[in-house]
């Protein structure tokens, strides 16, 4: 009886380890394939960055726990930055705007215009729950097969990634990003939306949660 407990024990182990080992197998394959996809198509510096008619940022908050969100602020300034140096001419705003309470797109589109961007330049995607949902919204909802995506570095490669696989053609401009320090869990996180991304594009086939009635581009 003890030795038969002993052999199940043990197997039970082994499976686990094996389990663990599969899914960190995982991890690290889609984060080095989302990582080779963005290689070359993620820019630091605004002068190498080729230039597009239409920039989509990606939304957060503005603030967490009632504290200035860094992520946000740093997308607004790389795009105001992209506007300065006439390298777009729309703007294109993506986020979560799930309840009346919370609205990413709004809080995005008034950040830009006090940088000096001007209104009629700027639309806002309410439906962007997921950075799946706002690359292939840019093309489904705004026409928009060529974009430059304004995140931080980790995120516009997932974007990329995810654009490459629908067939279209977007490039990153790089916000500055947040000290692991202050963004720990935000780069945690990022690991596991690199498996998610991975799945969306090859076994699962994800959808955009909601679509809707197309928005033209005036330039």
């Amino acid at each position: 009886m003890k030795l038969n407990f002993k052999v199940s024990l043990k197997r039970l182990l082994l499976g686990l380890v094996f389990i663990l080992f599969l899914i960190m197998g995982l991890i690290f394959a889609s984060d080095q394939w989302v990582r080779y996809e963005g290689e070359g198509r993620c820019y630091d510096d605004v002068a190498k960055l080729p230039a597009a008619e239409v920039v989509l940022v990606l939304g957060c908050s503005p603030r967490i726990a009632g504290q200035e969100n860094l992520f946000y602020r740093y997308r607004i300034e790389a795009a105001i930055e992209l506007y300065k140096a006439d390298k777009v001419k729309a703007f294109i705003v993506s986020g979560d705007n799930g309840t009346h309470q919370y609205d990413e797109p709004t809080a995005m589109k008034e950040s830009l215009i006090a940088g000096g961007v001007p209104e009629h330049d700027i639309y806002c995607d309410y439906a962007g729950f997921r950075t799946l949902d706002s690359v292939v919204r840019a093309k489904a909802i705004f026409d928009q097969k060529k974009f430059i995506v304004v995140s931080q570095r980790f995120h516009n490669e997932r974007a990329v990634f995810l654009a490459l696989h629908h067939d279209l053609d977007a490039v990153g401009f790089n916000a500055k990003d947040v000290s692991r320090s202050v963004g720990l869990m935000t780069h945690l996180r990022e690991y596991l939306a690199r498996v998610n991304a991975v799945l969306d594009v090859t076994l699962l086939q994800t959808e955009p949660k909601f679509y809707g009635p197309k928005v033209s581009i005036s330039r």
